[in-house]
């Protein structure tokens, strides 16, 4: 089974660093009771040389989707357009003003040290490429799975590892139906179960539902809305204290964990709630519930152990990631902050764990990048406070 798995260089930077952490203490302070008490939570330091420069000129663009294989490869899908915001990557791209740069294939897959071991992707024979490509799953037969939340990307598509196109899923070009056993709407993560030959489908930017096919016919199986509910597309407006009966959306995530439960990211309601996999409600939780824009529950991924004991929480609205302890989904810490130096970040967009708990995160808009923070075991912290930047400490 695929699972999903300070820094500071002088006064100024560094008291602009505790501006903006003080001002985002203020969307956290209603979700997280900061009490005095210390807990154990694991702790990371970003590797500012991960990865490796990329060859050709390549420059990522829009990076929206991770996921780490069994080898601990880490495969990234990004884009060097945004059909939502319409802008080249970078200056001189495509326009011929300039010798820098030309955007990297959509999908790029790292070993653990950081070297590019492949890159392929974008349209082709028999199959209509996203028109904004977002997410991505890692079969266990290292089939990769992308989404779209694009005009008209009502569907999925599945490839082999080296980029061989082998089926497509839902029919593009679909008006939205929450309702829909045909087709999607505008997917926005894929996660799959191998033990129970599914797929899940955070469905996602138009549709208001996770939806579940089977990973080798692409049969529908099953889909829900918010608390178990029939999902209705209707318009969903959330203010702080508000329960919403239906997702809002965009559903940003769908994410099995080992003992069958399902963890969905409702991003514009800030809340995580968890299903059985049958679309039984269990719980949830709203995390920094002050936030309003594009939400805080962005994605999710599990620490590697046997009990999947914490839950990473990526937040791209307030640029950080928490720490929750995953059985209370109680917030136990977070790190990072806005920024575009290492270890900061701007737009957290995914999130993924390797085999030794190692932490990845992707950055949208303007981050356009892959960061890789190194677990550093376990250590007591001040619950509900945040840490700041993921800095080695013998680079302070």
């Amino acid at each position: 089974m695929t699972k999903k798995m300070k820094f500071a260089a002088g006064a100024t930077l560094a008291a602009a660093i505790t501006a903006l952490t003080a001002g985002q203490s203020l969307l956290e302070e209603p979700a997280v009771a900061q009490s005095g008490e210390m807990v154990s939570a694991p702790v990371f330091e970003v590797d500012p040389f991960w990865p490796k420069p990329l060859p050709n000129q390549w420059v990522i663009g829009n990076t929206i989707g991770l996921e780490i294989d069994e080898n601990d490869h880490v495969i990234i899908v990004h884009r060097d357009q945004d059909e939502m915001f319409g802008g080249l990557t970078e200056i001189g791209l495509k326009m011929g003003v300039s010798d820098c740069c030309t955007p990297a294939p959509p999908i790029l897959e790292f070993d653990p040290e950081g070297n590019l071991v492949n890159s392929w992707g974008g349209p082709g024979d028999g199959f209509t490429w996203p028109a904004s490509n977002h997410g991505v799953g890692i079969a266990p037969n290292g089939n990769v799975w992308i989404g779209g939340n694009g005009s008209g990307d009502a569907h999925v598509l599945e490839f082999t590892r080296d980029g061989q196109f082998v089926n497509q899923y839902g029919i593009p070009g679909s008006a939205p139906d929450s309702n829909s056993t045909e087709f999607f709407g505008q997917v926005a993560e894929i996660s799959i179960d191998g033990d129970a030959n599914e797929v899940y489908l955070a469905d996602g930017y138009r549709h208001k539902r996770v939806a579940v096919i089977d990973l080798n016919t692409g049969a529908f199986k099953r889909y829900w809305g918010a608390y178990g509910n029939r999902p209705e597309d209707v318009r969903v407006n959330y203010e702080p204290g508000d329960r919403p009966e239906q997702f809002r959306g965009p559903v940003h995530c769908a994410i099995p964990s080992h003992d069958d439960m399902i963890y969905v990211c409702d991003r514009g309601s800030d809340r995580i709630q968890v299903f059985r996999p049958d679309g039984t409600f269990i719980k949830e939780a709203y995390i920094s519930p002050d936030t309003l824009g594009q939400g805080s529950t962005w994605d999710i991924s599990f620490s590697n152990d046997e009990d999947q004991k914490f839950i990473y929480l990526a937040d791209g609205q307030n640029f950080k990631i928490y720490v929750l302890d995953r059985e209370s989904l109680e917030v136990l810490t977070s790190f990072g902050g806005g920024g575009r130096q290492p270890g900061l970040f701007y737009a957290p967009h995914s999130i993924a764990t390797d085999s030794r708990n190692n932490v990845y995160t992707t950055e949208t808009y303007e981050g356009k990048r892959v960061q890789k923070f190194v677990y550093q075991g376990m250590r007591e912290v001040p619950k509900g406070v945040h840490q700041g930047v993921a800095w080695p400490a013998d680079r302070l």
